[in-house]
């Protein structure tokens, strides 16, 4: 089978498009028009064919897999599970396959990995900073941590980055009340509002009473 023509894409930066002599194409990268020294009227062979075609799909699952880790951080089980989702029709109705297989996205992961870019512990870290920032508890963490696919090996030393909870509650109970003497119903609604922030009760008492209420232990 020959290449009739190759060009650049005008749509997607640093891609080109390979047709071949049956009318079918292959979307490459620069990568593969230089390491295979790509050029029209060339002879492509089926083993050469499977070779460029599964190049090819590594380079464009890496491509797809730097722009989502640069666009924010995340997990491992984050990054993989973006690149294997099913993809919305394209505007002809078509569907369109996932930006890599399985595999593809695992070896992409690991190459991450290896060039430090991708790391669930330090993940975890900027997570628990990030959302005990925000007012948000051990528990929510926990939830945080889950919900993002990071390993439970990493959980521990992660939530030592976070900010003490008298802190989150301290500040929270501030904002509610503004320096009013809150009312039995205060109380409940702001301890609450602090549980569904991920405190735990025992945190949520002592907070209270830091105000200036007086909870008794149960």
């Amino acid at each position: 089978m020959q290449i009739v023509k190759l060009e650049p894409s005008k749509h997607v930066k640093e891609r080109w498009l390979c047709w071949l002599e049956d009318g079918s194409c292959i979307r490459v990268t620069e990568n593969e028009v230089v390491s295979f020294a790509l050029y029209t009227g060339m002879e492509i062979s089926d083993e050469l064919y499977d070779r460029l075609t599964e190049s090819a799909g590594k380079s464009a699952a890496r491509s797809k897999a730097l722009d989502l880790i640069s666009s924010r951080p995340m997990s491992r089980k984050e990054l993989v599970n973006k690149l294997t989702a099913r993809r919305p029709r394209g505007k002809d109705g078509r569907e369109r396959p996932p930006f890599a297989t399985a595999e593809q996205a695992e070896e992409v992961a690991d190459w991450l990995e290896d060039l430090g870019y991708l790391n669930d512990a330090e993940y975890a870290k900027t997570v628990a900073r990030h959302y005990s920032a925000k007012g948000y508890g051990e528990r929510k963490l926990r939830d945080e941590f889950f919900l993002r696919g990071i390993p439970r090996e990493y959980w521990e030393e992660a939530l030592l980055e976070a900010q003490e909870p008298e802190t989150g509650i301290d500040d929270f109970l501030q904002k509610r009340f503004r320096g009013k003497v809150p009312d039995e119903k205060d109380l409940k609604r702001a301890s609450d509002a602090l549980a569904r922030r991920g405190y735990r009760w025992s945190e949520i008492r002592e907070g209270l009473n830091r105000y200036g209420a007086d909870i008794e232990e149960d």
